[in-house]
């Protein structure tokens, strides 16, 4: 498996695409909600095998915070480890460009798989796109 920044408008596109299967068509996120403004000005990151964008997710900076979101799975490709190194690759990505926190918004029921990287929950949950979600942290 091999991560990495995307590069070239395919890979962008594919990232997209992997988005729109995992947020818009499983979890039923409206796509406008899934697709912002933000894209524009996020590093996007991939994760793929044989050929095929398999995991993505984006970061945002904002002066030394990374926010990282957007982080999604190819289904038949969950269980493998495929979130874990996409998490470690923007996480370093994050710290090489400065940020002393890394934050995102995590949906309730993968909070337990941001632990075990050592962030930390903090607020209330919240909704978002309907479905429930916790603010996490982890200072760099």
């Amino acid at each position: 498996m091999v991560v990495k920044v995307v590069s070239t408008e395919e890979e962008r596109q594919s990232a997209f695409d992997l988005r729109t299967e995992v947020f818009v068509r499983e979890q039923h996120v409206p796509t406008e909600l899934e697709l912002d403004e933000l894209d524009k000005t996020a590093t996007h990151v991939i994760a793929m095998e044989d050929n095929q964008v398999v995991g993505c997710g984006r970061i945002i900076m904002e002066g030394s915070t990374a926010w990282i979101g957007r982080v999604a799975v190819k289904k038949n490709y969950r269980g493998r480890k495929v979130g874990k190194r996409l998490m470690e690759t923007m996480m370093q990505i994050s710290v090489d460009r400065g940020a002393k926190t890394i934050s995102l918004h995590a949906q309730i029921q993968v909070e337990p798989f941001y632990r075990k990287l050592g962030y930390i929950p903090h607020g209330k949950t919240f909704m978002d796109a309907g479905i429930e979600h916790i603010e996490m942290s982890l200072q760099k």
